[in-house]
């Protein structure tokens, strides 16, 4: 019986050769995918309805836009500095006065008879100062006529002393030595009375002359609150501080008007100022001197920061801006005004338009064209400052980019974006 002949099984089959192929077709189809073919994900958006813009290097102003009121340059506020029943009107509201005119009296009988009683208690206190001046000058006039007489008797009795002294010297015979010791003991007498009512009268003076300036001041200061008493009723009078146009509240006859209370204006309608509102979150950079514009009349006009009121209402402070040159011709008190408030020096930059992306993104990304405009891919950017127009570009892009600026809610997570 013959022996089989043992087959020996084929390694490679035509199958196996195919399955092998078919594992390194895959593999290499997976490779190319991954280093040629890109894998990001993509969506296909329709370009008329997104917003491209292209950045642009040029100067960049970092400015607001506030709204702002016209006013007079100056405005003068009447306020009731006394109480009182208004007794008379003399001008009505929008009438122009002039300085010192007067607007309206008012009457307040409790104030008037205060004025008489103090008027009178200050004229007693005048009249009995003056009283004590008086008598002080009736005292010195006195010690004066005491003095005067003294020395007259001094004198007497010094050409009697020295006749008698020189009678008696030249023979003693013709004058007693009782007679001339009588008239030299009279003479010393009346030389002490004198030195002594000197030092009196001496001494007095410096006294009188110290009290009588105080007397005077005294009196100046009597005099100044007498005249001060009687202002008080000169202030239930209201007169026009300044020439310009009165505006008041509705002013009637027996109307009564609280103390302080706030009646009216008189405005300097000669120049205009404007009046702008700015979020609290500028007050730091707010400063006198920045320079604003506006445009009215179709043209442009440029003013500048005067004053800043740094109190805070409801999140704005205001600034009062006056014009540099004349204010234009037809503004109006109370006219508003849209301000270009720039706040700070201008100077070159990238710059890239405002847009809805900025509300996605927070200014880190954005999709940038590429060359043939057919597709747009996610970039990360930096943003610095900004205006209402642009935002200055730090890095990321470069002049002449393609960027799509308007809102991105319908992209998603994609990164590629497909323009048809």
């Amino acid at each position: 019986m013959g022996m089989d002949k043992k087959i020996k099984k084929k390694t490679w089959t035509s199958k196996r050769i195919l399955m092998v192929i078919g594992v390194i077709a895959i593999i290499g189809l997976s490779v190319y995918a991954f280093v040629f073919m890109d894998v990001r994900s993509t969506l296909n958006v329709e370009k008329e309805k997104i917003t491209i813009s292209t950045v642009e290097e040029s100067t960049f102003q970092e400015f607001i836009q506030e709204n702002g009121i016209v006013q007079p340059i100056q405005t003068i506020y009447l306020d009731a500095i006394e109480g009182g029943v208004v007794e008379e009107v003399y001008i009505e509201s929008g009438v122009n006065v002039e300085k010192g005119d007067t607007i309206l009296t008012l009457a307040n009988s409790t104030l008037q008879l205060n004025v008489l009683r103090q008027t009178s208690t200050i004229y007693d206190q005048i009249n009995q100062t003056r009283n004590s001046r008086l008598n002080i000058e009736q005292n010195t006039l006195n010690l004066k006529q005491q003095l005067a007489g003294a020395q007259n008797q001094l004198n007497i009795n010094r050409a009697e002393f020295l006749r008698q002294k020189k009678l008696y010297e030249r023979n003693r015979g013709l004058v007693s030595e009782q007679t001339f010791l009588e008239a030299k003991e009279n003479y010393n007498y009346q030389k002490k009375r004198y030195d002594l009512l000197y030092e009196v009268f001496k001494q007095d003076s410096i006294k009188a002359n110290r009290q009588i300036q105080q007397i005077d001041q005294s009196l100046d200061r009597m005099q100044q609150s007498l005249e001060g008493v009687q202002q008080m009723l000169d202030r239930l009078v209201v007169k026009a501080p300044i020439s310009g146009q009165l505006s008041t509240i509705e002013l009637n006859q027996g109307q009564s008007i609280s103390n302080s209370e706030r009646i009216g204006q008189v405005d300097i309608l000669d120049d205009y100022k404007v009046r702008v509102g700015i979020d609290e979150y500028h007050l730091s950079r707010i400063t006198t001197g920045l320079k604003g514009s506006f445009s009215f009349a179709g043209n442009t006009h440029n003013l500048t920061i005067t004053k800043v009121y740094p109190v805070i209402n409801e999140g704005q402070f205001e600034v009062d801006m006056e014009f540099i040159g004349e204010a234009p011709d037809g503004l109006r008190r109370g006219q508003t005004l849209r301000i270009r408030l720039e706040l700070g020096e201008s100077s070159d930059a990238i710059l890239l338009s405002r847009g809805g992306f900025y509300q996605t993104t927070g200014g880190n990304w954005v999709f940038v064209l590429n060359e043939d405009g057919t597709k747009a891919v996610r970039r990360n950017i930096r943003l610095g400052r900004q205006n209402p127009e642009y935002f200055e570009v730090v890095s990321g892009l470069q002049a002449g980019d393609r960027v799509i600026t308007s809102g991105y809610d319908t992209f998603g997570n994609n990164e590629v974006l497909v323009l048809d």
